[in-house]
């Protein structure tokens, strides 16, 4: 496959999965032709700086933490929502690189995570048959027959989206959300267990007195602590928006140090170009769309983007490698993130083989536990709900396995949000499944509050520090 000419558009000749039909085909090449002519919503060089610290943790020197909604509605596009869930992720950074001892990478489910892959394109309410709910850039979560179908016009409506939601992201982050001189005022919101603020507090003093010592002793403090890279990234399931929002662009070039001459033949050498999907900084494949001769894979084996694989227990490990070698046939260190999600009772099951697989293969990968997909089960009543305790046992488990093998596990990718819902059994909380409608507002899979998720990061940033042979996260 992979010696076959790749265009944007090449993946149109291969059959594909979680396609959307719309009845206005007018209306849909309308849209796309507009998109087509807008800017790009991200650059060639955030890319780039994203390629390069992923690179880093794919040698085992950083750690990526990934985490958002599970399906983004465009009503979350608002100040507080948007605050809300950086902070948290700047909040859970801190304290993983506090514990781990290690840079974190941060990418937020941001900007773009609006459609969303179903089991079935139809279900039945109320005795109606109807279009499923895809993604608030498809169709409407109403459940009527005229809101579900699927609207062309919601294409444009989710570039402006994304695209107002970068524009507040990156102009918070300028104007000092992120600053570390003050990492109290990113607050603690709905969080009200003593043992989860009394660490955080902890953490956020021992950072603030390094700095008013490093500024004491004439240290420079303000460069690297007042702002931060948060990326964003979206699994990229609706490939002619992908399409559209796909170019040609010249590769970043790498930074020129004056001191040295440059040799007269390559005083002006011509720049290369890349097909850049600009729709966001990372995109990844789902599990449901990542077969070998399917049209994501065709579409995703041309970007130059650092892209993520969902994988799961039906992915075979020969398969895994001959996925990978057409994705990324250079064997590029860090271009390929390996999302693993098994589940806490399956990953001992899957996990070494595919280790094995990719060790023997050749190629380096970042490797990220997902431990929220595979560990989600119904109540009697028919709510979706995960256990706060499964997604603690799969990434342990997932540390373990790959310690054990010679590995490194990279990074955790968590579907959370800053809201207070309750959504996720569990945790310090002790949210039980009878507290489940207290505020469940997912429009798809239950989400990690930030008590859940600050606790998480707690737990995870303790056992590299049990690994690294100290006394654990409570030393902080």
């Amino acid at each position: 496959m992979s010696a076959e000419a790749w265009s944007p558009k090449s993946w149109t000749s291969k059959p594909i999965k979680q396609d959307v039909i719309y009845d206005d085909a007018k209306g849909v090449q309308s849209a796309l032709e507009k998109i087509e002519k807008l800017p790009p919503l991200v650059t060639t060089q955030e890319i780039a700086n994203l390629k390069k610290s992923l690179k880093n943790v794919a040698l085992g020197k950083a750690f990526v933490l990934q985490g958002g909604d599970c399906a983004e509605l465009f009503d979350y596009c608002n100040q507080d929502m948007i605050e809300a869930k950086v902070k948290l992720l700047l909040q859970m950074s801190l304290v993983l690189i506090w514990g781990a001892n290690m840079p974190v990478v941060r990418i937020a489910r941001i900007a773009g995570q609006f459609a969303k892959p179903r089991s079935s394109p139809m279900e039945t309410i109320n005795g109606i048959e109807m279009p499923s709910f895809r993604g608030d850039n498809i169709n409407g979560f109403d459940a009527t027959p005229e809101s579900r179908r699927p609207d062309p016009s919601r294409l444009v409506d989710a570039y402006f989206h994304s695209a107002a939601t970068l524009n507040y992201l990156r102009a918070s982050l300028s104007s000092g959300l992120a600053d570390l001189h003050s990492p109290l005022d990113w607050g603690l919101g709905h969080v009200i267990e003593p043992s989860i603020k009394e660490n955080y507090e902890r953490i956020v003093t021992r950072v603030t007195d390094a700095l008013r010592f490093m500024q004491t002793v004439g240290i420079d403090t303000d460069r690297g602590v007042e702002t931060v890279d948060v990326y964003t990234s979206h699994e990229g399931l609706l490939l002619e928006y992908e399409t559209s929002l796909t170019r040609l662009l010249k590769d970043p070039s790498p930074p020129q140090h004056t001191f040295a001459p440059t040799p007269a033949s390559t005083t002006n050498p011509s720049p290369s170009k890349s097909h850049y999907a600009t729709s966001s900084h990372f995109l990844w494949i789902g599990d449901r769309t990542r077969q070998l001769n399917g049209a994501h894979v065709e579409f995703f084996r041309g970007i130059a983007n650092p892209i993520g694989i969902k994988i799961g227990p039906s992915m075979a490990p020969e398969e895994l490698i001959t996925l990978l070698d057409t994705i990324n046939p250079s064997k590029e260190i860090g271009k390929v993130t390996l999302i693993s999600r098994y589940g806490a009772s399956k990953i001992a099951s899957h996990l070494p083989a595919h280790i094995a697989a990719v060790q023997s293969s050749g190629h380096l990968p970042v490797w990220q536990c997902d431990p929220m997909h595979g560990n989600t089960h119904s109540t009697p009543s028919g709510v979706k709900t995960r256990d706060f305790k499964n997604i603690l046992s799969e990434l342990k488990q997932a540390l373990e396995i790959h310690r054990a093998a010679g590995s490194f596990l990279g990074g955790m990718h968590l579907e959370l949000t800053g809201e207070a819902v309750t959504e996720c059994v569990g945790g310090a909380g002790g949210l039980t499944e009878e507290g489940l409608g207290e505020r469940y507002t997912t429009f798809c899979d239950p989400r990690l509050n930030e008590k859940q998720a600050l606790e998480l990061a707690f737990l995870v940033a303790g056992f590299y520090r049990e690994m690294e042979g100290s006394e654990g996260v409570n030393a902080i």
